[in-house]
């Protein structure tokens, strides 16, 4: 009975102990995006990758502003997504938390 009682405290503190997505806005700075065309193929590659929930580009200020969930992408597979689709990124603005 103790047994059964201590795996149970166990799994509950394993759970409550798991980690949380924190979504995370960012902005990258995307010189290459020169015609109107370029921010759409931009944010389908972003929108392609695990976690991302938006994203906003603008060809006049060149920019992709992503909002992702931490847990799941990071910074590097967001500016790889778009080097990927023929637009070098850097960032420009955060990681910071989503307000």
């Amino acid at each position: 009975m103790i047994r059964i009682a201590t795996a149970c405290l166990a799994a509950i503190v394993l759970v409550s102990t798991g980690a949380h997505a924190v979504e995370r806005k960012l902005t990258l700075n995307v010189p290459g995006m020169t015609c109107p065309s370029c921010p759409f193929i931009v944010k389908t590659a972003l929108k392609r990758v695990d976690g991302v929930k938006s994203v906003l580009t603008s060809v006049e200020k060149r920019t992709a502003v992503v909002v992702y969930e931490d847990t799941q992408t990071t910074t590097a597979k967001l500016t790889a997504a778009t080097t990927s689709a023929g637009y070098k990124s850097t960032i420009l603005v955060g990681p910071e938390p989503k307000s």
